[in-house]
């Protein structure tokens, strides 16, 4: 089934490694590249920025297990084995080293998938995801992660929850169609059982910062300078670890990709076309 919402992305969904994935890809070029969904988003958070990118590169964008609307696996809701499942991603679709995109909790995935599987990926765009350790975070993500269990949260209506989160939207006006399917994305207890992510940042961070200073996979990192819910200094934190790394901060809040779409998409096709072979 192929979904639209009035947008330059259209949706399909795909069964990988048993699970129903939704995706959008754009048309083939030379390059490719994968990009994850944000949370509490899904891959429309990548519309400001589809035709710009695409212009360049193939892309496929995908909700992963658990966020947007893609199936669920428990399993699969950590940093490091979301990271695992980003390169079974790149075989389904056919991505023979792709550059990847994952700001948010991508950022986490992305990075384990980078150390765990050398090589496997061509470089990484990352950013406005929890990284450091000790926790750097904004009050109610962290409020989220050292929670002693989610069963406070399962009463919270997750639509409501959802609007608070995007209302840290600066600049970017959300079509309606696609506030919708972030809302509906994270409807019933999908919302809750997605805090499981995070949750595991402080089993999973501590290791992920030894791995830092291993990774050799070129990495830009996109940080908001006014960030309050994962702070700059996460950016900052990577940018002092990787050997491989470009640190750049944008003036605006969370949401980079969206509420500085021009200047993100540039930061990106600059480093697809080049800019990745000599970060360091």
């Amino acid at each position: 089934m192929t979904r639209s919402l009035n947008t330059s992305i259209q949706t399909k969904f795909c069964t990988i490694d048993g699970l129903s994935i939704r995706f959008a890809e754009s048309e083939e070029r030379d390059q490719h590249a994968l990009l994850l969904c944000p949370w509490p988003e899904s891959v429309f958070a990548f519309e400001p920025i589809w035709e710009q990118l695409a212009e360049h590169t193939h892309l496929v964008a995908v909700d992963l297990p658990g966020f947007g609307h893609s199936e669920r696996r428990d399993a699969l809701l950590s940093p490091r084995a979301m990271g695992g499942f980003v390169l079974r991603l790149a075989d389904a679709f056919g991505l023979e080293q792709p550059h990847a995109v994952g700001p948010d909790i991508g950022t986490s995935a992305l990075l384990f998938a980078a150390a765990l599987y050398p090589g496997r990926l061509r470089s990484l765009v990352v950013g406005s995801g929890g990284a450091a350790f000790p926790l750097q975070l904004g009050s109610v993500l962290k409020d989220w992660v050292e929670a002693p269990d989610l069963e406070r949260y399962r009463s919270i209506d997750p639509r409501q929850a959802v609007t608070t989160a995007l209302s840290r939207i600066e600049r970017y006006t959300l079509p309606d169609a696609v506030r919708e399917d972030y809302l509906s994305a994270y409807e019933n207890d999908r919302l809750v059982e997605s805090m499981r992510y995070v949750r595991t940042y402080p089993i999973d961070l501590p290791i992920l910062r030894d791995l830092l200073p291993q990774i050799q996979t070129p990495v830009q990192i996109i940080s908001g300078t006014r960030d309050h819910v994962v702070p700059l200094a996460n950016g900052e934190f990577l940018h002092a670890r990787l050997p491989k790394s470009k640190l750049d901060s944008i003036d605006v809040g969370h949401y980079t990709w969206e509420d500085s779409a021009d200047e993100y998409a540039a930061l990106v096709t600059r480093w697809w076309d080049g800019g990745y072979a000599t970060a360091g």
